[in-house]
């Protein structure tokens, strides 16, 4: 299972990447992907919302299930990836095949940075998902 050190992690299988300029990106794990299988949809109906931290953002539809996105810390939903949007790129499989790069879901400006202080390491992690 690929869970790159540079990143934070929730342990509702989200991870987080924090950008210089204040924002983060946000997917999911690539165990979380793994446990779902194939992902063919994505929807994310609050860009230019802001939420609390635990809320949730979006949904990840699976052909087996679907299961909703919460955000990893509190922060405006700035941007939900074009490539993921039935309307624009329709790729929802990123996710399967490349979630911590190109299958990323959302970007937003993060509204208290101590929090990020509350989500896991790499390792703490790996030790979650055994």
């Amino acid at each position: 299972m690929n869970v790159p050190s540079d990143l934070k992690y929730t342990k509702d299988h989200e991870w987080l990447r924090l950008n210089d300029d204040n924002t983060a990106t946000i997917g999911i794990t690539d165990f979380a992907q793994s446990e779902l299988g194939e992902i063919v949809f994505v929807e994310v109906d609050t860009v230019g919302e802001s939420l609390d931290a635990e809320e949730v953002f979006g949904t990840v539809e699976a052909v087996k299930t679907t299961s909703d996105l919460f955000l990893p810390v509190a922060g405006e939903v700035m941007e939900f990836n074009p490539e993921l949007d039935e309307s624009e790129g329709d790729n929802p499989g990123l996710i399967n095949s490349d979630p911590y790069g190109e299958g990323w879901i959302v970007r937003i400006s993060v509204t208290d940075p101590s929090q990020l202080d509350n989500l896991l390491d790499a390792e703490a992690y790996k030790a979650l998902i055994g």
